[in-house]
């Protein structure tokens, strides 16, 4: 297989030119390489200057990332960008990058691998941006704690970045829309959830959630999206037979 075979597989499975008109990523593939055979990938959550060198370390012939380096409009290869970019071709690394196609994704998404962590039976689309919903929400299989629904999609026991009490302190409902998503709080409000996840908070929403009476739960923008590049790494080794990594590198935030 090479890299241009990778790239139909990718953009069929992943649903890639749905999100065209609406992602401002360059999904698919931002970097080429060579015509040579693509054996091992690398997959990580940011095309950043150490998982570049952690897949060009590995001898992998490409990183599928869920942020790569180009989001709708030209920049300067300069500084940090520059170094970047040539490390990828000095090392004859493709970069590959799927962002609201892989938010999206009905099985092998962030948002319906964290429903189903979630423990959300039957979950149904949630989240509308531009027309496209995003996230899942839907009643848990049994109601529980929000602190302990919280704890089942952070690795290693890890807290939430913000964690906003404003709900049932046992909850039967939830939402979810990962990564930078607070103002979807708002739909999920209207929809009457007892529990709102997504990966980063804002002030701005803050009086709404306390008002409405919802909990609300940043628990991290890695945190949260880690779990579709893990799923499209397993799903490339079973259908392409190819050799897959996981960089785990996480921010943090």
């Amino acid at each position: 297989m090479n890299i241009a075979e990778f790239d139909g597989w990718a953009r069929e499975l992943l649903g890639i030119e749905r999100f065209r008109s609406i992602d401002d990523s360059l999904n698919g593939l931002q970097v080429g390489r060579s015509d040579g055979p693509v054996e091992r990938i690398a997959f990580a959550v940011d095309a950043c200057a150490e998982t570049i060198r952690r897949a060009k370390e590995s001898g992998a012939q490409a990183l599928f990332v869920h942020h790569g380096l180009f989001w709708g409009k030209p920049v300067p290869l300069v500084g940090a960008m520059r170094a970047r970019v040539a490390e990828l071709l000095s090392a004859d690394l493709a970069l590959y990058a799927c962002h609201l196609p892989l938010d999206a994704h009905p099985e092998l998404g962030n948002n319906a691998v964290l429903a189903g962590l979630l423990g959300i039976a039957d979950p149904q689309p949630f989240g509308e941006y531009h027309g496209v919903k995003l996230g899942f929400k839907g009643r848990l299989d049994r109601a529980a704690p929000v602190d302990e629904v919280v704890r089942r999609i952070l690795p290693s026991g890890g807290e939430p970045r913000t964690m906003l009490r404003f709900g049932p302190a046992s909850v039967s409902t939830v939402a979810v829309v990962s990564g930078g998503a607070p103002f979807e709080a708002l739909q999920a409000i209207a929809e009457g959830v007892d529990l709102y996840v997504t990966g980063e908070p804002s002030h701005s929403v803050y009086h709404e959630v306390m008002e409405a009476g919802i909990n609300f739960a940043a628990a991290g923008h890695y945190a949260t999206e880690v779990h579709g590049v893990k799923a499209v790494a397993e799903r490339a080794a079973r259908d392409l037979g190819v050799q897959t990594l996981f960089i785990e590198y996480p921010t943090g935030l």
